[in-house]
């Protein structure tokens, strides 16, 4: 088959949400339809039996949250669609800004009872920056609920997104009756019973008929038909190039857990979603369509299986293919490279891939080559852009609690930053070991994987900084520079990567340091050049 054609069947996006909105149950669905899983498990406290199959590290059974990015793929109607299953807990938020670069579109989901989340707000503001098309999905309709115009109202003010409803739920909790389809004019009625993997759909073409009232009754079917007149009425009709352009976000209404609705936007998604886009590096436009393979580290999970210590680079395939038992480039390296057992994913099984295509995300052996944003390319000398580090809110001095563990320590802290769980800092003046993280859960996150996956125990040690800041010397040389490093020596420390970095212990402090040094500047971001804002046209 040709490349052009793979990449024409080809769907790559993230499932973005508050925590608890339901989007791991939602993966769950799709793997359902797609025929990769028999039965889904919900993502419960750890009473439930069956664990989600994108939950695979042991302490998001316990906690019963994604604490990882978990990438799966399956078939559906000659498609193959390639989902990435994010975080929704804040704590991890970084991980999946990073996740974002790797996407081509994003399904947003909201629950019918809360509403807009304050992770939400942030999540849809990175898809807005990246200019990635969003389709929302309102789930938990099953559940006593915000009125669905409500729900539409707020989804535009608070994430400033133009709706445009392609379902319309009918009857909401108790009364829920099912779903009317406005993209394909027909009624999934709801039986509750979630056992029924796919629910009978009735073509209805016109809403006046009687046969609307024989299905859902006369006085559900008269309020279902003024809604949907106010719908047509005050949101705009659905344009895919508008879509495509993240200037409309068609909205989906149904209940993953009941596996109701979920169909409807499957079938949507697969006819609306762009395929593989292309992606700017340092130098230039990548484009799928490109004959030389390119590609770039966006996530790195060691220990995906305690039993053999693997650590996996997750590569996304920009352009052209990439072929098992070939060399390749890793640019930042300047080293040829050549991968034996590529994996494809569907959550903890793995099967070696011979051929990816753009848009597929490849796993790789990695015995710690890899660092997040490395880039792969046939030779070509190029960066993909994009993948920063923030700079953490929290901050905490790391000890060995255990002398005779230190080495497995050293290893274990090291891997588990070179994954992105959160970033390591050590102070110029003593070399002692600074973690820093967005969120107070990761110590925890970091501690439990360290002493199960690593046999090496940590003690922490509270340390009073407020910002976390990369410094940029205008002049290194000049006197203003030396003065700086050598007034601030206590509070200066390396990232991985050998930068210097700005430990602030307050505002102020910042405030007056960046006026008394004019010639320095100080970033919150890794990355200094702004992630690349630019619209690509389809």
């Amino acid at each position: 088959m040709s490349l052009q054609k793979e990449i024409n069947r080809r769907k790559t996006f993230g499932i973005i949400s508050h925590p608890d909105a339901g989007k791991t149950t939602l993966t769950e669905k799709l793997l359902l339809f797609g025929g990769a899983i028999q039965e889904a498990g919900a993502v419960k406290s750890n009473k439930i039996k069956k664990g989600a199959t994108s939950d695979f590290m042991e302490i998001e059974r316990q906690r019963g949250i994604s604490v990882a990015t978990s990438v799966l793929a399956f078939e559906y109607e000659g498609i193959k669609i390639n989902i990435l299953d994010t975080p929704g807990h804040k704590d991890f938020a970084e991980d999946t800004f990073r996740t974002l670069t790797a996407v081509d579109s994003v399904i947003v989901v909201i629950d019918v009872a809360k509403g807009v989340e304050e992770q939400t707000e942030k999540l849809v503001e990175v898809c807005r920056m990246r200019n990635i098309p969003m389709i929302v999905f309102i789930n938990k309709l099953d559940r006593e609920g915000k009125d669905a115009f409500e729900l539409l109202d707020e989804i535009e003010q608070k994430l400033q997104l133009r709706v445009t409803p392609l379902s319309f739920p009918i009857g909401m909790g108790y009364d829920f009756k099912g779903i009317y389809n406005i993209w394909e004019k027909n009624v999934n009625l709801f039986s509750g019973d979630s056992r029924k993997n796919i629910e009978e759909t009735i073509e209805i073409e016109d809403v006046s008929s009687e046969k609307l009232d024989e299905l859902v009754g006369s006085k559900a079917a008269d309020t279902l038909r003024e809604e949907l007149e106010l719908v047509y009425e005050v949101y705009p009709d659905f344009n895919r190039e508008e879509y495509l352009q993240s200037e409309l976000q068609p909205v989906f209404f149904g209940s993953a857990l009941n596996n109701f609705g979920v169909r409807e936007l499957l079938d949507c998604f697969i006819e609306i979603a762009p395929k593989p886009q292309p992606k700017y590096s340092d130098t230039r436009l990548v484009k799928p369509e490109e004959k030389e393979f390119s590609g770039f580290v966006f996530k790195i999970h060691a220990n995906m299986d305690p039993k053999h210590r693997d650590r996996l680079a997750f590569v996304k395939i920009v352009s052209g293919t990439f072929e098992r038992n070939t060399n390749y480039m890793h640019v930042r390296n300047g080293k040829k490279m050549k991968f034996s057992s590529p994996n494809a994913f569907f959550a903890e099984k793995k099967q070696i891939v011979d051929i990816s295509y753009p848009g597929d995300i490849v796993g790789l052996h990695d015995t710690g080559n890899f660092k997040i944003g490395d880039t792969l390319t046939e030779g070509e000398e190029m960066r993909y852009k994009g993948i920063p580090s923030f700079s953490p809110e929290f901050f905490k001095y790391i000890n060995n609690a255990d002398p005779m563990k230190s080495k497995q320590l050293e290893k274990g802290i090291d891997q588990l930053m070179d994954e992105g769980v959160a970033q390591l800092f050590t102070l110029v003046l003593n070399g002692r070991k600074v973690v820093g993280t967005v969120g107070a859960l990761q110590f925890e996150v970091i501690q439990y994987r360290l002493e199960h996956e690593y046999g090496a125990s940590c003690r922490y040690e509270n340390l009073n900084v407020h910002k976390a800041c990369w410094v940029e010397a205008l002049d290194p040389k000049n006197d203003e520079f030396a003065d700086f490093k050598r007034t601030k020596s206590k509070f200066l420390a390396k990232d991985k990567r050998g930068q210097l970095v700005f430990f602030a212990d307050s505002a102020f402090t910042l405030q007056m340091t960046q006026s008394k040094y004019p010639s320095i500047k100080f970033h919150f971001v890794s990355e200094f050049e702004k992630a690349d804002k630019t619209k690509i046209v389809i």
